[in-house]
């Protein structure tokens, strides 16, 4: 599957901010950040409930790089856990070494920029406008809403069914 880069500054604020400027008695290691940032990106990917099992996430901090290891049921939940890992700040790469049950031809990817919408994705990937839910089911849950895509992200474009 290769590696994966992703913007940054975009994405779900699941660790750093506040927290990561907190002061305390002992500031934290690079280590123990890197450990608390693989926590909270797994513990994103069980909310997804993507199927997945076995899941390890290793985050390298000054990089933004994870590294994912585990099992998925399908191509698409391998795929979506690469999209769960990379569409969250301060993470700019993803090497997913999980391995596929059943496996499934690799979805092509899409880097939102602004001004984009899953109709005009669709259109440009598909030929119709009107195929936007197949691009919006194949990036739910992450996708709560067709209107809610953002410059930055990234979203899974499957190949149609025949």
């Amino acid at each position: 599957m290769g590696l994966f880069s992703f913007i940054k500054e975009a994405g779900e604020k699941l660790f750093g901010g506040k927290d990561a400027q907190a002061s305390t008695a002992a500031a934290p290691t690079q280590a123990e950040l890197n450990d608390k940032a693989g926590k909270a990106i797994e513990a994103y990917i069980a909310s997804q409930n993507l199927g997945v099992s076995d899941v390890q996430v290793h985050f390298e901090g000054p990089e933004g790089k994870v590294t994912v290891k585990g099992t998925a049921p399908t191509q698409a939940a391998k795929e979506k856990v690469t999209l769960c890992c990379g569409n969250v700040a301060s993470v700019t790469s993803v090497d997913n070494q999980m391995s596929v049950t059943n496996p499934e031809p690799e979805a092509q990817y899409h880097d939102v920029v602004r001004g984009d919408t899953l109709s005009a994705i669709a259109k440009k990937f598909y030929g119709d406008a009107n195929k936007y839910p197949v691009i919006f089911e194949a990036n739910k849950p992450m996708l709560t809403h067709p209107d809610k895509i953002y410059p930055g992200q990234k979203l899974r474009i499957p190949p149609l069914a025949k």
